[in-house]
């Protein structure tokens, strides 16, 4: 009796095993990190976008009487608003405190900015909308003091 077997493809399965090794690997990276480092990186732009505006108020009024145009607010009002959410809304977002109420302010200000302002920048407004999205969908991660904050009130992150 013989056995009979078919080819294989060793450096396809090679491939495959190698692939599946770094797959493994890739998921020991602590997903807390990644979240940090997205909220990082969307509350940096907008809060550099505030404190241009707070270095210079009047060129920043005339900057939404001018280019933004934003309807239904005058422009000293739209001025103020934005840059008290640019100011305020990065902070609690990267330090994970009220990171939802923060991630739901900008991404507000991110859909105004797309559709009223700058349509033309959608990838940019994509990107932050949806790392936004992902925090107000599914908290601001481990490292943060909304999960410290749970875990001492409720026993659990």
């Amino acid at each position: 009796m013989s056995t009979a077997s078919l080819p294989s493809d060793d450096g396809q399965a090679g491939l495959a095993g190698r692939l599946d090794a770094w797959r493994a690997t890739a998921r020991r990276f602590p997903m807390s990190l990644i979240e940090l480092g997205m909220r990082l990186a969307v509350g940096a732009t907008f809060f550099k976008s505030g404190l241009n505006k707070v270095q210079s108020f009047d060129t920043a009024i005339l900057l939404f009487r001018e280019e933004y145009r934003l309807p239904l607010l005058p422009p000293e009002v739209a001025a103020t608003l934005g840059t008290a959410v640019e100011l305020g809304a990065p902070v609690l977002l990267v330090l994970g405190l009220f990171a939802r109420l923060g991630a739901a302010a900008l991404l507000a200000m991110t859909l105004v900015i797309q559709f009223l302002v700058y349509p033309a920048n959608w990838p940019e407004h994509l990107m932050w909308a949806s790392i936004l999205a992902y925090v107000l969908t599914r908290g601001p991660g481990a490292l943060s003091i909304d999960r410290v904050i749970a875990f001492n009130l409720f026993g659990r992150a």
